[in-house]
């Protein structure tokens, strides 16, 4: 069998209309788009989402869901089990020494201490913002929370 021997399935294709080609062909004249109106013309029919003139659904509903708020302030969080791990006993945490540990990228990033896990080294934090939970164990193991701001 050669490519030139294969052809398609018996009655799997149909031949295409061919619309506009003399009235002969039962498809002349007007060629299957009727008498007048918007749709006999040429890119005359309205698109999908069209409704008559009344503002379209797609266009009525949100473009996005809630309510961003553009004043909002952004933390990046930081728990005390990444303290414990990452520092030793009686360190300063501050951002500098945060981005020489990997834990944030940018040093002048606003950063919070939140209390998940446990820490058992006295820490000196100076950092933006630190949780209630994260403030009690940090004390309870001798450590100090100083607030910059």
């Amino acid at each position: 069998m050669q490519i030139h021997d294969l052809y398609p399935a018996q009655g799997s294709t149909k031949k295409r209309k061919r619309v506009g080609r003399g009235p002969g062909s039962g498809h002349g004249k007007t060629s299957t788009r009727g008498a007048n109106g918007q749709a006999s013309r040429a890119g005359g029919t309205k698109g999908p989402g069209f409704e008559g003139g009344q503002t379209p659904l797609a266009m009525r509903l949100p473009k996005l869901p809630g309510f961003k708020n553009f004043n909002r302030t952004e933390y990046v969080p930081v728990n005390v089990s990444r303290l414990e791990v990452k520092f030793n006993d009686g360190d300063v945490v501050d951002n500098a020494a945060l981005v020489a540990c990997g834990i944030i990228k940018h040093e002048d990033a606003l950063v919070k201490v939140l209390g998940d896990g446990e820490i058992t080294k006295k820490l000196t934090v100076k950092v933006d913002k630190v949780s209630t939970t994260a403030q009690n164990k940090i004390e309870a193991c001798g450590g100090t929370v100083e607030n910059p701001c």
